[in-house]
């Protein structure tokens, strides 16, 4: 019959939202929101998802949304952001086109949650914080980014009503260890916690917080707390033995605190760090305990060693030299994924010994039973063609390879890859200087799986070269070039896989 619903007919309520909770994208939520009352009505029923940016009345604009969407469980509120949606503050008046003050709604986007004079005077206070409490009942979830008008008094009063969270984030909210320590006493099922920038924590709270939560956290980050030492880290150690990811940014830890961190949370698995005053004896620890690590990222580091990973990254570690690089090799034969970014200090020797497991004896280890998949060697200018090709000849798997600003490299190491490692599939060869056409031609008719190649500022490559890479490699997805090395005749062939970094060179 024309006109007849047959889905809300047919279907119950239960069908209804058990689809709408398959809907992802919010736009398409939204638009089935609108089809009808019963539709709006289930839907608000199925969100469990609710972001806030900063607006002029944020406890008013939760009062709103608790109200519209029951069974909310990740909230996240970030004053970094504007609201979109307008707000509505206060009763319907016949005139108020003409000004805001008096108007229908307050947009978030036009009244800033900081005012005019930059003090946060919109900011989400703690009695807004209480309402996030009362309001969602069922929350496991909060994000509060850069909320700077929550004190202890609103982060204790949730930790009372949530006692079920178990992920919070409290990045860049200045809260106090009393605060902290109310979730850490309340909240017994958190699993992860954030802490950048939480510039007026002590010991004290995260001392307390390890104790009350120190059985289910599994992940903790920590950037910019000056106050926190290594008596924080010995009480994480002791206490948190379920922790798998750590990410700390700290010139106050040393290796004591890092130590008895290893000692303790043998199941870390991700460990992310920054820290001035991390020496070798402390990461040795981390080898020899945190068996089960997978991700190891060092940041701006001085000295170094390591044990069994599948992805290794070191960025910008400039002091690290080859002697330091040496300690990673004890334990990883399942080292697939290793980024040594501007690490200028590494050398042809530790690349060499990765690839074939024989060589100075503190890299022996590296390579044995090792094949990697992933390699990125951006920027480590001392590394050229010995380390490459012993890459070529120790690693057949290796599908990604970034080489790029190395200017000792040569054809050769091309020509070995070519040769060693037919599952190429991505190149980074940009900036290389010594690279020409020889080298390309024999890469590409070898590496016949080969997607995409990034190959700016070499000029050593022609348009020959360009033009030998698009009929060899009929996989081909992507090529970044020059304009000027693309013929005519090469561009009408592959002109929509082609990229220009400059249009104009």
């Amino acid at each position: 019959m024309r006109g007849f619903d047959r889905i809300n007919a047919v279907l119950p309520d239960e069908l209804i939202l058990e689809i709408f909770r398959h809907v992802e994208s919010k736009p398409s939520r939204d638009a089935c929101s609108l089809v009808c009352k019963r539709w709006l009505s289930l839907e608000r029923l199925s969100r469990d998802t609710i972001r806030i940016g900063a607006s002029a009345s944020p406890g008013n604009l939760v009062k709103l949304l608790s109200s519209r969407f029951p069974n909310i469980r990740y909230v996240f509120i970030d004053e970094r952001l504007s609201v979109s949606l307008p707000v509505q503050c206060r009763k319907r008046r016949r005139h108020s086109r003409g000004s805001t003050s008096s108007g229908r709604f307050c947009h978030g986007s036009e009244q800033s949650v900081f005012g005019d004079d930059g003090m946060g005077t919109g900011c989400l206070s703690d009695s807004g914080l209480a309402t996030v409490g009362d309001r969602f009942v069922k929350l496991e979830k909060l994000s509060l980014i850069w909320c700077s008008s929550i004190t202890d008094v609103g982060l204790r009063s949730l930790a009372e009503k949530c006692k079920s969270l178990r992920s919070l984030d409290l990045q860049g909210c200045y809260i106090g260890d009393k605060g902290l320590a109310a979730v850490g006493e309340c909240c017994n099922f958190l699993e992860k916690l954030n802490l950048r920038f939480c510039e007026g924590l002590t010991d004290t709270g995260l001392v307390k917080l390890a104790i009350g939560c120190g059985g289910t956290l599994k992940s903790l980050g920590v950037a910019a707390c000056a106050k926190i030492t290594d008596i924080s880290f010995e009480a994480v150690g002791s206490h948190c033995r379920s922790l798998e990811s750590l990410s700390l940014d700290s010139e106050t830890i040393h290796n004591k605190g890092l130590l008895a961190m290893a000692k303790g949370c043998s199941a870390l698995k991700v460990l992310k760090l920054q820290c001035l005053n991390i020496t070798d004896d402390a990461l040795q620890a981390v080898g020899i305990f945190c068996l089960s690590l997978e991700s190891l990222a060092l940041y701006s580091f001085q000295k170094f060693t390591d044990s069994r990973l599948s992805e290794l990254a070191l960025l910008y570690c400039q002091r690290i030299e080859s002697d330091g690089l040496s300690e990673i090799g004890k334990g990883c034969k399942f080292l697939q994924a290793l980024h040594l970014v501007d690490c200028s200090a590494i050398g042809d020797d530790s690349i060499c010994s990765i690839a074939r497991g024989i060589g100075d004896e503190a890299l022996i280890s590296i390579g044995q039973g090792c094949s990697l998949h992933h390699l990125n060697v951006s920027g480590c200018h001392q590394i050229g063609d010995a380390g490459i090709i012993a890459i070529a000849r120790g690693c057949p798997q290796l599908s990604y390879l970034d080489v790029s600003v190395l200017q000792n490299l040569g054809d050769g190491a091309l020509m070995e890859l070519g040769e060693g490692c037919p599952s190429l599939k991505d190149v980074v060869i940009s900036h290389c200087r010594q690279i020409t056409d020889i080298g390309l031609n024999h890469l590409v008719r070898r590496c016949t799986l080969m997607e995409s190649c990034h190959m700016v500022y070499c000029p050593g490559i022609t348009e020959a070269g360009v033009a030998t890479m698009v009929t060899t490699c009929t996989r081909i997805k992507k090529i970044l070039v020059e304009k000027w090395k693309v013929s005519a005749r090469t561009k009408r062939r592959a002109g929509s896989i082609i990229n220009y970094l400059c249009v104009d060179l």
